[in-house]
């Protein structure tokens, strides 16, 4: 005759069995059907939007400068990663919702990973070979929504002038969706109370990529001009603000 489950084992089989359930319900994304207008909208997003921007702005506050008003259609949103609170700067940019890539771990979280799942976030290994992840990220651009990536794949802690070394992958969505991608960088690392300064270019096209048989050294090659590109803008927003210092003087 089976052995009775002692409390403590129930309790470690209901928490097993919910852990189960929430990993289940990572394992595809959920897309959003754009409405009459073109849009796809995300309504959840748009309450966390509501209720989380005006702490941000406190907390966090921050200024963001150049290409920030993104129309509907798929982009791929592709920039640097300091803080948790980073996710939002691209969802400042548009009526639309995000979707994004984060860890899995986060999206197993009780709260975060509820939150994470109503908008939309794709599951991600930090290595990138998670194939499952490519697919899911393909399917939402192709869906015509948009997509934010930090290829660092965790916050840099390190260094406030160099990146964590890249992981590959945005160029290759890009190419394989023919999805431009909006290059976005944050000048300074976020603090309470201090104005962090973001960065947003124009869409990159990688058209010369399109249409051909690839190498994984082209992918590299495209993912090193995105890279680029984020150390191009964030030289030249410092070259403009010294500029406009010295003017004063």
């Amino acid at each position: 005759m089976a052995e009775k489950m002692t409390c403590k084992e129930r309790r470690a089989a209901r928490k097993a069995r919910k852990r189960e359930k929430r990993v289940e319900r990572t394992k595809s994304v959920r897309l959003f059907p754009a409405n009459k207008k073109g849009y796809h909208i995300m309504h959840f997003m748009n309450f966390l939007r509501f209720l989380l921007y005006p702490i941000h702005c406190v907390l966090r506050p921050h200024k963001l400068h150049g290409y920030k008003r993104v129309g509907k259609g798929a982009f791929i949103y592709f920039g640097n990663h300091y803080s948790i609170f980073d996710i939002f700067f691209p969802a400042y940019t548009t009526r639309e919702g995000v979707h994004f890539l984060t860890k899995q771990s986060v999206l197993e979280a009780p709260i975060l990973g509820y939150w994470g799942l109503r908008i939309g976030a794709i599951s991600a290994l930090r290595d990138g070979s998670d194939v499952r992840t490519l697919m899911e990220s393909i399917k939402v651009l192709r869906n015509g929504e948009k997509l934010s990536l930090f290829p660092e794949g965790t916050r840099n802690k390190v260094s406030d002038e160099e990146f964590l070394p890249f992981h590959g992958g945005a160029a290759l969505l890009a190419i394989k969706t023919k999805t431009p991608v909006i290059p976005f960088v944050i000048c300074n690392r976020p603090r309470l109370f201090r104005i962090t300064h973001v960065v947003f270019g124009e869409p990159m096209e990688l058209t010369e990529f399109y249409d051909r048989k690839l190498t994984s050294e082209d992918y590299a090659a495209a993912d090193e001009m995105l890279k680029n590109k984020l150390y191009e803008l964030r030289a030249r927003f410092r070259e403009e603000r010294a500029a406009k210092k010295r003017k004063r003087k």
